[in-house]
């Protein structure tokens, strides 16, 4: 029986090197000479694709090289539950998880390894005020225990990325990077993830994104931040930002065209080309801001239709860009000519200008706050998102049962969405939160409401968007998914075997008794899930085996017995419990130190060998 200890593969998340390592032998055998790789076959295969210019386009910064390596490295972390906080723990598939979202990517590689159809991220924008991760490539598990105070009594506060900093776009980069290298690697060859930004880091992103993803991989939309073509007046003379970005990295270009032929779906049109237009195949856009008299601004006229009927409306373009675009046969009206103009959109145009107007006329971040006020109250938090833009990007990203995860996810309006879109569209699609614990501010309206981290308003906001669904869709909601289980991350439960320590009495108490204080067999549980790289949503059920608590995983795929004084007894009933199961394969692990004596170790293992179950492991 072969024990978990610290070296040991599945004491750690997923190692990228070697998971690369084992992807390039697979398609140069000839280069690997004794293990390693021989860098002059590896040039000779690649030929003229091999670039060996000392000056060549690079994107690079300060610190870039550390970035890299921190998305490589393992995290020796693990995720533990905390059912009091979740919602429907026992039934429900979407996940809630508090932790720094660097260390918690890691620990999801195994679980979540190409499972992801869509994420969403509304990241820090860097305006010089707002927070940005503070990542310690030492030991950035250690770091992140002592920034949420929980092991440093002094507690060290979270702090801003000030534009005065001499690094000020290095640190922003230094943030995203390793975290985009391993969001990518939990998306499916069809997946996507969508960023939200603004003029501040819009270019650096796009960089990052071409040099992960590939620059063919790559778009920019334009998210129109006016709520229905409107926005509140400002001084005179000022400059107003009336838009903002969605960068768009799709893993594949099979899960870029899959993207655009879903978001012309969403808009109901198909594209067709009714009256012969030369130009080809078109579909027809909106340019109407409202259905009332218009304002008398310089974007509100009357048009009238070919049957008489006049629209006097605000519009999106001018009246001198409307002629234009009539004279050039590109204004469609609709119901065979008697309803309201539409723009015509052709199909070999460029993709930015028909994708932006997918992103018009949705509601913006002040309404956003407002619905967040009648769900929470006045908690003052900036700029979230609004509910239904991330809707919008749900339809265009993803189909019925995908996973989507935000790991930025703030007050959670993705999970928000994704509940709203299964009550309309009666799909069964699910979420993965992520929301660093960062503490509310001091005074601040959140804390007086008993907010005392922002990841505990994304989970109250959840938890009362999914009731105002039961309440306002009872029969509906039945059929919903409106739970969510709650993760936080922590140090791994079992004690690390050092030889270098200096209380060397301590460690050899260790070796022996080498779960952590405190940590419970649920904890243990759920890290061996998760070391596993089995769903954390699986269903579990327990079994009383020999007077010995056995979980079945999986019905069958992994069962754990955690207790004490295991006899053979007990391999018997789990030999008993594996046939009735009857799993395509089944593990088993046990706690080292929880058999009787050395003698029943050695026959617990022949006798599960005798039932065919052969990986036996133990922690």
């Amino acid at each position: 029986m072969n024990k978990i200890d610290h070296n040991d593969p599945l004491s750690k998340s997923a190692d990228i090197v070697s998971e690369n390592i084992q992807q390039l032998q697979q398609l140069f055998p000839e280069v690997f000479k004794e293990g390693k790789i021989d860098w002059q076959e590896l040039q000779a295969t690649l030929g003229e694709h091999i670039d060996t210019e000392n000056e060549r386009f690079n994107f690079t910064w300060n610190g870039k090289s550390n970035a890299r390596k921190e998305a490589q490295k393992p995290s020796t972390g693990t995720l533990r539950p905390a059912p009091e906080e979740s919602v429907d723990w026992d039934t429900t598939q979407n996940l809630y998880i508090e932790g720094d979202n660097l260390e918690v990517l890691k620990l999801l590689q195994k679980s979540y390894h190409q499972k992801v159809k869509m994420i969403y991220i509304d990241p820090p924008y860097n305006t010089g005020k707002d927070f940005v991760y503070k990542d310690n490539y030492k030991d950035n598990l250690s770091n992140y225990l002592e920034l949420t105070g929980q092991t440093d009594d002094e507690g060290k506060k979270l702090s801003t990325n000030s534009d005065a900093s001499g690094r000020y776009h290095s640190n922003w980069l230094n943030m995203m990077y390793p975290r985009l290298k391993l969001a990518r690697n939990l998306l499916k060859d069809d997946g996507v993830i969508f960023i939200s930004i603004d003029d501040n880091e819009i270019n650096n992103l796009k960089n990052i994104c071409n040099e992960i993803f590939g620059e063919d991989n790559v778009e920019v939309y334009i998210w129109d931040v006016r709520e229905d073509g409107t926005m509140p007046k400002t001084a005179k003379k000022t400059v107003r930002k009336e838009h903002e970005y969605i960068v768009a990295a799709f893993k594949t270009t099979l899960a870029k065209s899959l993207d655009k032929y879903e978001s012309f779906k969403y808009q109901d049109n198909n594209w067709g080309n009714p009256d012969n237009d030369p130009r080809g195949p078109w579909m027809s856009a909106n340019i109407s801001r409202g259905s009332g008299k218009g304002s008398g601004g310089s974007k509100s006229y009357v048009i009238t239709n070919p049957t008489g009927v006049e629209f006097d409306r605000d519009w999106s373009i001018s009246e001198e860009e409307f002629n234009d675009l009539l004279e050039d046969n590109r204004i469609y009206f609709a119901d065979d000519g008697k309803g309201v103009p539409r723009k015509k959109i052709f199909q070999n145009e460029p993709v930015l200008s028909i994708q932006s107007s997918i992103f018009e006329k949705l509601k913006s971040s002040q309404s956003a706050s407002q619905n967040l006020e009648k769900l929470l109250g006045k908690i003052e938090f900036d700029y979230p998102k609004p509910v239904n833009l991330i809707e919008r990007l749900i339809q265009i990203g993803s189909s019925k049962e995908d996973v989507i995860i935000d790991f930025f996810s703030g007050t959670g309006s993705t999970a928000n969405a994704v509940m709203n879109i299964n009550n309309k569209h009666e799909s069964d699609r699910k979420f993965i939160m992520v929301q660093l614990p960062e503490p509310t501010a001091k005074d601040s309206k959140a804390l007086k409401e008993g907010f005392k981290t922002i990841a505990d308003i994304g989970k109250e906001r959840i938890r009362r968007a999914g009731n105002k669904i039961k309440e306002e869709y009872p029969d509906k909601a039945k059929e919903l998914d409106l739970g969510f289980k709650v993760f936080k991350l922590d140090s791994s439960n079992i004690k690390a075997w050092s030889p270098e320590a200096e209380n060397l009495e301590q460690n050899l108490l260790d070796a022996v008794e080498n779960i952590k204080e405190g940590r419970s067999e649920s904890d243990l549980l759920y890290e061996i899930l998760l070391k596993y790289g089995l769903d954390l949503t699986l269903p579990i059920t327990e079994h009383t085996v020999a007077d010995a608590k056995v979980f079945n995983v999986g019905a069958g795929a992994l069962l754990v017995c955690l207790s004490d004084d295991i006899t053979v007894a007990v391999a018997e009933g789990i030999a008993e419990l594996k046939n009735k199961l009857n799993p395509e394969i089944c593990r088993v692990v046990f706690k080292d130190n929880g058999f009787k004596d050395s003698a029943q170790k050695t026959n617990v293992m022949q006798k599960l060998k005798q039932h065919n179950i052969e990986e036996v492991r133990s922690i």
